[in-house]
């Protein structure tokens, strides 16, 4: 393995890195720096999240830099504000000792006054999530006219995320002669697009092999009866004494729902999802990653840019609909040559996404039995046990006390005190298992046991209560994503839009949204235009609904032109970003 030094890593950044405990490269950054050292190509590099990618690219584009003059010579986007902050603070750790570097954030989410004062004086280096940095463009405090570098990091992500617009926009502002750099956990077809699009004779570089999860992780599932998933989550928590973890679910609703039980049931444990604040998510990420908080319960979204290495597992309370993003979960443990467990809760109707995983990752799930009461207090017992042997005494500072304590258990024997000492530290998990039911087997009937559902079984299913489940005409091909589905809510409906569950196929899906809101989002979604289609959404029971024709399925709204219709032009001359709806008065 190669030095930095031998990498070609100039001496100041060598002594910053040195500081921050850096050693040796890791497999990304021996690929990547050197090549971007000495080429001026542009590059897609594919590497798991947590595997030094910033490094891979942060070193680089300093020792791009001139910094004898103040321009924005390079430019990084990430997808959300956490990981934004953690790439700017960590490009500034490793130019401690260069002068004249000046890099700063921008994102969303925080007061943009801050940030336009400090681009006014000259920045060398922009880290930005790309909401903000077009707004910040429109403003005309971004200039992106010198920019000789930029950086997609986690571009799967950001695409997934609806993105794809403002990064359309960016590359615009770019001037023609400027190098792309992307990185990626995997190859998808929208990240596939963006290189054909906007990279020139690039070079591929992978570390490991496209589209797989993470080496060092195992993957595990145990299959129980739907009515039993949360007691099944108990047991595995409990099974795991030194467990460090987040657990995924698929809604907001179920993630709070399963926090305040872990809470209730006496679990160190918090939520994260879109209806916190921005301060209140600031707070449950630092106590988490202080480990002050030990199971994070979290949606795939609010979980972006959270970037933890010692995460010893990641749970799957429910399993995501898209392949890439059970890897970007999965991924998130098992990081700097740690092992990591990714766990999966399923019920019978879910054993065909295990096997979708399988062979788009390549490795196979293994099965395991729920752990039995007898299991779970042995492993509880043995963390007591070894817990009390490597207790550090102080004697110095105990001394003054040893008198009293010696004479207060002068009557109590060495086996009767070990006893009661186990008892009080073990006492509530011989307590809940003494009595606790054996989870009821699986029954699963081969005949009746559930295939895939077809379009026309999705469009039957019932939505849950207080819901109603609508159909649009777009799908996967279209690039239509949960990220693009929330921005076009957002944009056309006006505010945060509530959604529930969202179904995702080729070329239709469907979504719930509350009952009172669901008139209002089909009359304003029917008839706008998307990448050149007429969006039609309607409810997914009329009858039509997946047709994609049959007038019985559209709006009688459609009609209306006036705001539609400039809404129609403004997003096919690539507007719809640049100018915010304004709300009627």
């Amino acid at each position: 393995m190669k030095t930095f030094e031998e990498l070609g890593v100039s001496e100041e950044i060598r002594k910053a890195i040195e500081e921050l405990g850096f050693v040796q490269p890791m497999p990304v950054q021996e690929a990547v720096i050197p090549y971007l050292l000495e080429s001026q190509t542009d590059v897609i590099a594919l590497a798991q999240t947590g595997t030094g990618k910033t490094a891979a690219f942060g070193i680089p584009l300093l020792m791009r830099l001139d910094t004898n003059w103040r321009d924005t010579q390079a430019l990084v986007l990430s997808p959300t504000r956490e990981l934004c902050l953690q790439i700017t603070d960590d490009i500034r750790d490793f130019a401690k000792y260069m002068d004249g570097v000046h890099v700063e954030a921008v994102y969303g989410g925080a007061s943009i006054e801050p940030q336009m004062r400090a681009l006014k004086k000259g920045v060398n280096i922009i880290v930005a999530t790309p909401g903000r940095l077009v707004d910040l463009m429109h403003r005309g405090y971004a200039r992106l006219e010198q920019v000789r570098n930029i950086v997609l990091d986690e571009a799967d992500e950001m695409l997934n995320m609806g993105f794809s617009d403002s990064i359309n926009e960016i590359f615009e502002s770019l001037p023609a002669e400027h190098n792309t750099l992307m990185f990626s956990a995997t190859m998808s077809r929208e990240v596939e697009r963006v290189a054909m699009n906007y990279l020139h004779d690039y070079k591929e570089i992978v570390v490991g092999s496209r589209n797989e999860g993470a080496e060092n992780v195992n993957h595990i599932y145990y299959m129980v009866n739907a009515k039993d998933k949360y007691l099944a989550l108990k047991r595995i928590v409990d099974y795991y004494p030194r467990i460090f973890a987040i657990i995924f679910c698929r809604t907001k609703v179920e993630t709070q729902e399963i926090a305040d039980k872990l809470i209730r049931d006496g679990y160190n444990a918090e939520s994260l999802h879109g209806d916190l604040s921005q301060p209140q998510r600031d707070l449950t990420m630092q106590k988490f990653r202080n480990h002050l908080t030990q199971l994070l319960v979290a949606t795939d979204v609010a979980a972006r840019g959270l970037d933890v290495d010692d995460l010893t597992h990641v749970i799957n309370f429910g399993l995501p609909d898209d392949i890439e993003n059970y890897t970007h979960r999965s991924g998130r443990t098992g990081r700097a040559g740690k092992k990591g467990t990714s766990i999966s809760i399923v019920h019978s109707r879910e054993k065909f996404k295990i096997r979708n995983i399988e062979k788009e990752i390549g490795k196979e799930f293994v099965k395991a039995e729920i752990p039995s009461a007898e299991e779970i207090c042995k492993k509880q017992l043995y963390k007591v046990m070894d817990q009390i042997v490597k207790t550090d005494v102080d004697d110095q500072e105990i001394a003054p006390f040893m008198q009293d304590i010696n004479r207060y258990f002068e009557y109590i024997d060495k086996e009767e005190l070990i006893k009661k000492i186990v008892s009080l530290e073990f006492g509530k998990f011989l307590a809940y298992y003494a009595d606790a039911p054996e989870l009821e087997p699986v029954v699963v009937d081969k005949k009746k046991e559930k295939k895939p559902q077809s379009d026309k079984q999705k469009l039957q299913n019932k939505a849950a209560k207080g819901y109603r489940r609508l159909f649009i005409n777009l799908g996967k091909r279209d690039g239509f994503y949960p990220g693009e589905l929330m921005q076009t809510l957002n944009r056309f409906v006006g505010g945060r839009q509530e959604v529930g569950h969202i179904d995702l196929l080729d070329t239709i899906s469907y979504f719930e949204v509350p009952e009172k809101d669901a008139k209002k989002v089909m009359i304003q979604l029917t008839g706008i235009r998307y990448k050149g289609r007429t969006v039609r959404c309607n409810d997914s029971e009329d009858k039509g609904a997946a047709s994609g024709n049959g007038k019985k399925g559209q709006s009688k709204h459609q009609g209306r032109p006036s705001k539609k219709e400039e809404w129609r032009d403004m997003m096919e001359e690539g507007w719809a970003m640049r100018k915010p709806r304004k709300k009627k008065k």
